[in-house]
Order: structure tokens, then C-alpha cells, then sequence
């Protein structure tokens, strides 16, 4: 299985973002977590911002948006020219027409769920996305202890995806850290989201590499 590491840049300096970028390049994606300061008590980053970011950085985004009425506005965000947007369950109305939206715009669709929420009504859905998002935090904050009761929800969607036969990706975030990444992996993760675990050491590269290796050790 390929394990993909995508730094979130919610750990990096606001006012360096550019240089804190261009130092994950041994990563494969970088993360964008989008808050309205409504879906999730903190505000990030808008349309304006992911734009100037997908000019300057030297790796696809991935861009998380936590933000209600997704439908309206998650498609925006793939005319941005983005790699890949995922938005929430709980922030949309038709979860099935807005992951065609955002296809239909050239970006890949991802859904994500809290930890709360239930997997099973979205199983059937599967082949409209191209990557599920298990927060294994609740969604707002970085720096939170990871959550292994949202492992099952990863298990019953390992199960699904190779069931079908489908390439879509298995995405954790929250927590992820050298301790945890190998949870995750043998639950069936093979894309971490990790914001301090990367920006919090010494040697970004090195601990992306750690990240990388810990997460193989253990994936299927």
C-alpha cells in the first residue's frame, strides 16, 4: 500500500508560509485546513489564500474544508486548480452532487466525517469519492490527543474500499504523531495528515521520513 504524508500547515508560521511550504517538499501533499468559524470554533484561510498557496507551492494541495453549506462552497475551491478538496458530511445537504461538482472541476473529492459520526450510510456512496476522511480528532483545533475509537470506522472502510475493488484513499487527521501514525496504518490508513509531529522538530524532512517509514512498518 502507498503511504502518502501531507504536513498540515496549520502547524507552520502564518507569516513564513511560503518558506514553511517550500520545506515539506519531501512530503506528498500539503494540507489545507479551511475553518469558517462556524462549522468549527477557529478561522483559517479563504479562497484568496488556497489560491496564492496552489501558486507558490511546490506540492499538490490537498485542501480539508471545515466550513458549513459546503455544497455552495466547496466547489470554488476545486476551480482554484487544487489536487483535492474534501469537505464534511455533516456540512452538506447532497453529499453525492457536490463530490460530482467538484470532479466535474477537475479536483478529486473527499468526504470527511467527525468522530461522532456514523461510516455505514456512506459505504454504499464509496465509488463517488476519491479519498474518506476519518477525523480522529475533533475538527477545529491542531495539537489534540488521537482519538482510537474512531479505528473501527477506519477498519469497516478498508473492508468496503477493497471489497469493491475501488482506489480510494483512506485519510486520518488529528493526533498523528510516531506513537499513533501505526494505529491508523494497521486499521487501514494509508494518507496522514501530521501538523506538529512535522513542524513541531528540529529537521522537517527527517521527521517526515519518520512519519513515512513508522506508517509502512505497519500498513497492509
Amino acid at each position: 500500500m502507498t503511504v502518502r504524508i501531507n504536513p498540515s500547515i496549520l502547524s507552520a508560521d502564518f507569516v513564513n508560509l511560503q518558506r514553511d511550504v517550500e520545506r515539506i517538499a519531501s512530503a506528498d501533499f500539503v494540507h489545507v485546513d479551511v475553518m469558517d468559524n462556524h462549522f468549527v470554533p477557529n478561522l483559517t484561510f479563504g479562497t484568496q489564500m488556497v489560491g496564492r498557496l496552489q501558486a507558490i507551492s511546490p506540492l499538490p494541495l490537498d485542501v480539508h474544508l471545515m466550513i458549513s453549506d459546503a455544497d455552495r462552497w466547496a466547489p470554488g475551491y476545486a476551480e482554484l486548480g487544487v489536487f483535492s478538496v474534501t469537505f464534511h458530511a455533516e456540512a452538506a445537504l447532497d453529499v453525492v452532487e457536490t463530490a460530482r461538482a467538484l470532479r466535474d472541476r477537475g479536483s478529486r473529492a473527499g468526504l470527511a466525517v467527525k468522530p461522532g459520526t456514523d461510516i455505514e450510510p456512506y459505504l454504499e456512496l464509496l465509488p463517488e469519492f476519491d479519498q474518506v476522511l476519518v477525523m480522529t480528532v475533533e475538527p477545529g483545533f491542531g495539537g489534540q490527543s488521537f482519538m482510537t475509537g474512531t479505528m473501527p470506522k477506519l477498519r469497516a472502510l478498508r473492508q468496503a474500499v477493497d471489497a469493491l475493488g475501488l482506489d480510494v484513499w483512506l485519510q486520518v487527521d488529528g493526533g498523528i504523531t510516531l506513537d499513533t501514525i501505526g494505529i491508523a496504518a494497521e486499521a487501514g490508513a494509508d494518507t496522514f495528515v501530521a501538523g506538529s509531529a512535522v513542524y513541531g522538530r528540529e529537521s522537517v524532512e527527517h521527521a517526515i521520513g519518520e512519519l513515512r517509514a513508522a506508517a509502512e512498518a505497519h500498513s497492509h
